[in-house]
C-alpha cells in the first residue's frame, strides 16, 4: 500500500538532526519527486503516491539524510523573486546576500548604470538586479568555465536581456582600454572563508566547491584583489558593495580606506551579523 502525501510529510522528524527547516526540507523534496508545487501538496494531502514517486522520494531523501543541501538534490534555489538552477561546481545563493542586492538598489544611481559583478557564480546577484533595472545594462564574470555557462542558461531561463556573461579571474578579462565609461557600480560576493576553518568540514559547505569559499589564510586574499582593483574600473562617485564574513567587517573597512573609497559603511544582515561593505568612489577636485 502507498502511502499519502501527509504520511510522508511526517517524515521531516528523521531531518531535524540535520536541518534547521525539516518541514520545509521535506516539502521540497516530495514536491519536487512528483513534479508539483508545495501549495499542490496542501491541498491534497490525502493523495496517494505511486510505487515509482515512492521510489523517487527515497532516493532524494536518502541524500538529504546523508546531508547534501537541499538545492543541489533538486537542482534549484530560490533567490530574491528568481529561481535559479545550481549545480555542485558553483556557490548556492543564500538569503544574506539578498541585502546586497537591496543595498544596490537603494543607492541613487545613474537611469542607465553600468555594473558589474565579479565571480558571479550562478549570475543570482546580477540577474536579480537586472531584473529589477531594466534600463542597467550589467556585466558578469567568473573565473570558473562551469560557473560562466550556467549563469548564462539562468539568463536564458530567467529570460533577462541586460546582463553579458563572461569568464575573468576577477578583473583580467574586463576591458578597460577604449572604454567610453566607466562602471558606477561594481559588486561581488567573493571567497571569505579562512583556509584551515572548521566550518568547513561541517553542513552545507561540505558540498560546495572551496574555490568559492577559501581565500587565503585569513579569508580576504580575494577581497583585497576586488577593493584594491576596483578603483580603476569605477566612475568618480561609483560605488563598490562587497559581502565578506561577520569578523571581517573591521579589516574590510581598512582595505576600502587604503584603496581612497570615502562613504565607507557596514550593513548588517537580517541576524544583526556584519555582512555587506560599501564605499564610493571621490571626484578628483
Amino acid at each position: 500500500m502507498t502511502l499519502s502525501v501527509e504520511r510522508v510529510l511526517e517524515r521531516s522528524a528523521l531531518l531535524e538532526c540535520i536541518s534547521d527547516t525539516p518541514a520545509l526540507d521535506v516539502e521540497l523534496l516530495l514536491a519536487h519527486a512528483l513534479d508539483v508545487d508545495r501549495t499542490w501538496l496542501k491541498t491534497w494531502p490525502e493523495h496517494k503516491l505511486e510505487l515509482s514517486q515512492e521510489k523517487i522520494f527515497e532516493g532524494l531523501f536518502v541524500r538529504r539524510l546523508d546531508g547534501e543541501p537541499i538545492a543541489f538534490i533538486i537542482g534549484s534555489q530560490g533567490f530574491w523573486t528568481l529561481d535559479l538552477k545550481v549545480t555542485p561546481e558553483t556557490l548556492i545563493p543564500r538569503p544574506e546576500t539578498e541585502l546586497l542586492v537591496e543595498a544596490s538598489l537603494d543607492l541613487n544611481l545613474p537611469k542607465n548604470c553600468l555594473a558589474l559583478d565579479l565571480g558571479t557564480g550562478t549570475g543570482a546577484i546580477a540577474l536579480a538586479l537586472a531584473s529589477e533595472r531594466p534600463n542597467w545594462q550589467l556585466t558578469a564574470v567568473d573565473s570558473q568555465p562551469s560557473a560562466v555557462d550556467l549563469a548564462e542558461l539562468n539568463r536564458q531561463y530567467c529570460q533577462i536581456d541586460n546582463v553579458t556573461i563572461y569568464q575573468s579571474d576577477w578583473f583580467s578579462h574586463v576591458p578597460l582600454i577604449g572604454r567610453a565609461s566607466k562602471y558606477h557600480l561594481i559588486v561581488s560576493n567573493p571567497p571569505y572563508v579562512e583556509i584551515n576553518d572548521p566550518h568547513l568540514k561541517e553542513g552545507d559547505v561540505r558540498f560546495e566547491p572551496s574555490s568559492a569559499l577559501v581565500s587565503g589564510v585569513d579569508g580576504l586574499d580575494d577581497l583585497r584583489k576586488i577593493i584594491h582593483g576596483s578603483a580603476e574600473y569605477l566612475e568618480p562617485t561609483g560605488w563598490l558593495l562587497v559581502e565578506h564574513g561577520y569578523k571581517q567587517a573591521s579589516a574590510v573597512r581598512n582595505l576600502f580606506g587604503l584603496a581612497g573609497f570615502g562613504g565607507v559603511r557596514t550593513l548588517v544582515d537580517l541576524n544583526g551579523l556584519d555582512r555587506i561593505t560599501m564605499g564610493y568612489l571621490p571626484e578628483i577636485d
